[in-house]
């Protein structure tokens, strides 16, 4: 990786032209002893990656970054930091595009609206690396891929101007630093009150894909106390799940 000159920010963000995958990289620091709060940023990745192995098409002019929390006794389960990431990315695309254009998806996509349809505008991915947390974060800020099995968006394509990719990740890591701080200080509660006021109402018709393929349909019901999505179902029982693909109906 070759480093360019540092950026503004308290965080200690490196800004690479291009690399495999940004995820890779901080699991690679991760693993040689770098600190919590070290961000990746590439504008271009060669080898990007989503949920599931998903391949992440990687562009100029888009976010593509990393960071790095380690855990630490009394933190609250490691799999909730998908919620952080969601709520801190969704403060700032809020701001930019307007609350009523933005809503948080289960587990940690955000959806935004151009005209009638709810489009997928980012991505989160988390993997372990020992004791730490990679979170990986993609937005689609000047482009979008074609061809998924879903509605995507970029914030150009609906008519918002996009910031530079350098300049949002910055925004970003201040953003999360301090949703950071209160999942480590005041525990899972209040990001998991802010997710919720900012996802989809409750009561909206979802599917839900789960690892072996089966589908199960039913209402969004809020969340459980861990940040698992719980489905109401037709006959009137909940499903809750830990894991999985979730779509608007």
């Amino acid at each position: 990786m070759t480093i360019t000159a540092p950026v503004r920010s308290q965080a200690a963000i490196r800004a690479v032209p291009t690399t495999g995958s940004t995820n890779d990289d901080v699991v690679a620091l991760a693993r040689a002893g770098a600190g919590e709060g070290i961000w990746v940023r590439a504008d271009v990745q060669t080898g990007g990656r989503g949920r599931l192995g998903r391949s992440w098409v990687s562009p100029p002019g888009n976010l593509y970054a990393s960071t790095l929390v380690r855990l630490v006794p009394g933190d609250p389960a490691g799999a909730t930091l998908a919620l952080v990431a969601a709520v801190a990315l969704e403060e700032l695309i809020g701001a930019l595009a307007g609350r009523d254009r933005v809503k948080i998806k289960w587990p940690n996509d955000l959806l935004l609206r151009t005209g009638p349809t709810w489009c997928k505008l980012s991505g989160i991915l988390l993997e372990r690396a020992d004791d730490a947390i990679v979170i990986g974060i993609g937005v689609n800020l000047a482009h979008y891929p074609a061809d998924l099995d879903r509605p995507v968006a970029s914030l150009a394509a609906a008519g918002i101007d996009p910031p530079a990719p350098s300049d949002f990740a910055v925004d970003l890591a201040d953003a999360f630093a301090r949703w950071l701080s209160r999942w480590r200080g005041e525990g899972l509660a209040p990001v998991r009150r802010r997710w919720l006021e900012r996802a989809h109402p409750i009561g909206t018709a979802l599917v839900a894909r789960q690892a072996d393929g089966s589908a199960i349909e039913g209402l969004f019901d809020g969340l459980a106390e861990d940040g698992a999505l719980r489905l109401r179902l037709a006959d009137g029982g909940v499903h809750v799940m830990h894991a999985g693909d979730v779509f608007l109906l």
